[in-house]
């Protein structure tokens, strides 16, 4: 049992609306790990051009995302080519619109507004309509509950929801989280993850520690 084949955008034969999307990518400032799908029934292979927003070159940040997510239909990236020049009298984006209003703009002034690269962990799952602002990080295991707005970074594990997303809760216990953290099932050979699924399923630590 080596599971489905991580490169087929449509592992559910006559489901299309889930797609892995590490096949479809094709923007090398996107990464994404094998087995994560995003589920949408409109044209879920173009994720990276209709969730993924103002993610433009000069701006030079990345989005990454690791294995075994699930993202839910319309969950939004907003990526740093959203911000604004912040250190001046008016936020307004003069430079943009030509007309002689680009001259003499600093790029540089747009990095008081900048976030840096938006990671999202392994095991991720990224509720309906949820909304994930530039620069945060998403650790393992985290749940992001429907529609919510992610502005700052979310620990590993953590449930979290609202707007802005806060902490409701903790998926284990500190001692469970160490151990998943250390065991890293996520980038286990799938064959031995095919072995364990049942373990993962029924959250049987103590098996994945002692499992080969």
């Amino acid at each position: 049992m080596h599971g489905p084949a991580p490169m087929n955008p449509h592992p559910m034969a006559g489901f299309d609306r889930v797609c892995f999307l590490k096949p479809v990518i094709t923007r090398p400032n996107i990464e994404v790990g094998e087995y994560t799908y995003y589920d949408d029934p409109d044209a879920p292979e173009e994720f990276e051009n209709r969730n993924v927003l103002y993610h433009y070159d000069f701006t030079g940040d990345r989005l990454v995302i690791g294995r075994f997510c699930a993202i839910a239909t319309g969950v939004t990236f907003i990526m740093n080519g959203a911000n604004h020049a912040l250190d001046g009298l008016s936020t307004y984006p003069f430079q943009i619109f030509g007309g002689g209003w680009e001259k003499s703009f600093e790029e540089s002034s747009l990095d008081s507004g900048y976030k840096g690269d938006t990671i999202v962990g392994h095991d991720v799952w990224i509720g309906r309509g949820a909304v994930i602002m530039p620069g945060v990080r998403i650790g393992n295991g985290a749940i992001i509950a429907a529609h919510s707005v992610v502005a700052r970074d979310v620990p590993d594990y953590a449930v979290v929801a609202g707007n802005p997303a806060e902490l409701k809760k903790k998926r284990f216990d500190g001692a469970t989280i160490a151990a998943l953290s250390r065991i890293a099932w996520w980038d286990w050979p799938v064959e031995k993850i095919s072995r364990h699924i049942n373990a993962l399923r029924a959250g049987d630590v103590r098996a994945l520690q002692d499992g080969d």
